[in-house]
């Protein structure tokens, strides 16, 4: 059984007009979308921008309402449950964010935002423990133990990933969604952050969801890719057959653009 399964998922936007605001139509951002992640596997889910791939990402983690659709992880229906119900659920599934340097709280030590999600999910953590547990993660990012007592503006981009990264994989989660991940790092740093996913996902058995609009990236991280456009998936396969047999017109402008050398 698959550790994700979305079916028929679909998030619309009203779009109101005239005096009193009444809805003329939607915005189709999503519109009946279907895939399963098993565990330990990637799946990379690719499109330019505004093909709904990230609102996808956010309605699995409920951090967006969606319209319609299922969502079953671990053999749980997740979007009916309600704020509570779902609170134990949040701690295995988990979000890198594309803006590494926006989604870290600049007046937090980074010892301290490490901290915070030990503090939710494991409360009879002692303090000292979670001091542990922090040195630990950013062991396991490739960083030093000792960084723990830096502010966010004291780490190049591609750290500040790594610390992303870090405070995602502290209520040790069995499935992260990474959002555009990389797109914002330069691209030997998106090299370094990309084998740094492989080797946790070795590691630990974490699955993902990759989120990106480069085709490259993600055939070199990704079991399957799904490739969206105007909120549906125009193509599914694995990369061989994805790079060497595209059969959607849409892909093969998406291939036409990566850069060869």
């Amino acid at each position: 059984m698959a550790l994700l399964e979305v079916r028929d998922l679909r998030v619309w936007y009203p779009v109101r007009a005239g005096v009193l605001r009444r809805v003329k139509g939607y915005i189709r951002a999503v519109d009946g979308v279907s895939f399963e992640v098993e565990s330990g596997k990637t799946v990379g889910l690719v499109g330019e921008s505004g093909s709904g791939k990230t609102t996808i990402g956010r309605a699995i983690l409920k951090l967006q309402r969606a319209t319609g659709g299922r969502v079953v992880f671990d053999g749980k229906e997740i979007l009916s449950m309600g704020e509570r119900e779902f609170r134990p659920m949040r701690k295995r599934m988990q979000m890198v964010f594309q803006d590494p340097f926006g989604s870290l709280n600049p007046r937090l030590t980074i010892g301290t935002t490490l901290a915070e999600p030990l503090e939710i999910h494991f409360p009879t953590m002692t303090r000292r423990e979670r001091a542990r547990r922090v040195g630990e993660l950013l062991e396991m990012v490739g960083l030093k133990a000792e960084m723990a007592a830096r502010y966010p503006h004291e780490f190049s981009g591609g750290q500040r990933q790594r610390i992303c990264i870090a405070r995602a994989l502290a209520p040790k989660p069995d499935f992260i969604v990474c959002d555009e991940a990389v797109s914002a790092l330069d691209v030997s740093v998106q090299a370094a952050v990309l084998n740094l996913l492989m080797d946790l996902q070795e590691e630990l058995g974490v699955a993902y969801l990759f989120i990106s609009h480069d085709l490259a990236v993600v055939e070199s991280v990704s079991d399957e890719i799904l490739v969206m456009n105007g909120g549906v998936i125009v193509e599914a396969g694995k990369p061989s057959e994805i790079y060497g047999f595209a059969r959607n017109e849409y892909t093969r402008k998406l291939l036409s653009a990566v850069p060869r050398i």
